[in-house]
């Protein structure tokens, strides 16, 4: 578990996974794995798409940069934002075939219930 704001948490991973199926051909795919290690939550978001220019590579969580014709490159800026604020960490980069989006969040210290 992580602790953060559910609609914030809604947007951020609405946007990775619209930017992972625009980015992904017919009969492509998107992939989405979730692990737990030593209090670190990681998502990954990946497509099989054409993965994304090297020269933006760097540059993609910028506000205004965008792969898109019509994106507006606010998106992957806002995404980043939102990681931020909840003490996360996010990265993109290149696979053999599309791109991957990593999301690292501390997990949530265990609460104890209490039993009435």
């Amino acid at each position: 578990m992580i602790v953060g704001n559910a609609g914030e948490m809604e947007q951020l991973f609405l946007n990775l996974l619209l930017n992972a199926y625009d980015a992904t051909p017919g009969g492509g795919s998107v992939t989405v794995r979730v692990a737990t290690a030593e209090r670190q939550v990681v998502a990954t978001i990946s497509d099989s798409g054409c993965g994304i220019p090297p020269e933006l590579l760097e540059k993609i969580f910028e506000p205004f940069v965008t792969t898109k014709p019509r994106g507006s490159g606010l998106g992957l800026a806002i995404s980043a934002g939102i990681v931020q604020m909840h003490g996360g960490r996010i990265r993109a980069v290149n696979e053999a075939a599309g791109a991957t989006f990593i999301v690292e969040f501390p997990g949530a210290e265990p609460t104890p219930v209490a039993v009435a």
